[in-house]
């Protein structure tokens, strides 16, 4: 348009009609690109959780007792959740320290 003298601006475009079959192709393109964002995120997700396993494990294997308590912690929240008595065998060195402050 300089060549005409005019200066333009902006261009506006109101109406595009587009084949089908790219349609098609740009909607099977945004589609994998949703896809690839969501195992990334699913990826990030996954060693986020390891990650926290693993400093779980950690602070376990620093005390013993702590594997027990987690036990009965889940064993209380599955009661609460279902309504239900739950019967579970209990360790005989949890009695021990019991037995030990009494005598």
């Amino acid at each position: 348009t300089d060549s005409w003298g005019v200066k333009a601006e902006r261009v506006e475009i109101k109406d595009v009609r587009l084949p089908v079959h790219l349609q098609r192709a740009m909607a099977a393109e945004a589609e994998a690109a949703r896809e690839a964002r969501a195992k990334v995120i699913a990826a990030e997700g996954e060693q986020k959780a390891s990650r926290a396993l693993r400093e779980a494990a950690e602070v376990i294997a620093e005390s013993p007792s702590a594997l027990q308590l987690r036990y009965l912690q889940t064993l209380s929240t599955i009661s609460a959740e279902h309504n239900s008595t739950i019967i579970f065998p209990m360790p005989i060195n949890i009695l021990d320290q019991f037995i030990k402050k009494k005598a």
